[in-house]
């Protein structure tokens, strides 16, 4: 049975001489793999470079409830991304965020508010304009929320410390050894006011902005299960200065 979806494209493989199979979150059934024969053929009907990391996608997919390899009918860039192939920095940027929710984003159910805010995120990252060194930084502490451990607020502003592995702000200083002090607490705290929108009026230093992806990341691996490291984070910094 035919099914139209919306999808992004999280990695793809090639496959064979001439096929790929591709992963892509969509938003009908959450993350799904579908082969593509013929991808790699100079004429082909889907070529490889539509499949570019984060390319957001209309799609026609043939869906069996199997867990197995689907078919795609139809699939087009839709939006095209006018930016992010194009800026350095804007690719490294969606480089680096794709490695997180290819790591972060497992779920083979449908997912709307993530779904939703990862496309909206990506087609704001293609049209941001200033600001679009702290987009990733952004983009990681709003994701945390749709995957359910956003840091806990209360008393943000107020103390010296964040407990990263129990995600929240304390006087004291935490037990363990993962923890923000000042005056990295604060900035993070920052952070988590800032907004897609206003995030160009916030002034971190490049050694401060590394700091806090380091720990974001960090973050995240005590959360989600085979995390692992971010390879893409070492050219990200090298770009970002």
């Amino acid at each position: 049975m035919l099914h139209k979806t919306r999808g992004i494209v999280f990695k793809a493989t090639d496959y064979g001489e001439s096929s790929v199979i591709v992963q892509i979150f969509t938003e009908k059934f959450g993350l799904q793999s579908y082969i593509i024969n013929g991808a790699k053929k100079p004429k082909a009907k889907i070529g490889r470079n539509m499949l570019q990391p984060l390319a957001l996608l209309d799609l026609v997919v043939y869906h069996k409830n199997t867990g197995s390899v689907q078919r795609i009918s139809e699939l087009k860039n839709a939006p095209v991304l006018l930016t992010i192939p194009y800026d350095v920095i804007k690719s490294c940027v969606a480089i680096f965020l794709n490695e997180v929710l290819y790591k972060a984003v497992k779920q083979q159910s449908p997912d709307e508010n993530l779904f939703n805010f990862i496309f909206s995120g990506i087609e704001l990252l293609d049209h941001q304009t200033e600001g679009v060194a702290n987009f990733h930084l952004v983009f990681l502490i709003r994701l945390s929320r749709y995957l359910g451990f956003y840091p806990d607020r209360y008393m943000a502003g107020d103390t010296d410390y964040f407990d990263i592995k129990n995600g929240q702000f304390t006087r004291y200083k935490p037990d363990s050894v993962s923890y923000l002090s000042p005056p990295h607490t604060q900035n993070f705290a920052m952070l988590l006011d800032c907004s897609f929108e206003n995030m160009h009026l916030l002034k971190l230093s490049n050694d401060e902005r590394r700091y806090q992806v380091q720990k974001l990341l960090e973050y995240y691996a005590m959360h989600i299960e085979g995390f692992g490291n971010i390879k893409s984070n070492d050219v990200l910094e090298e770009v970002l200065g």
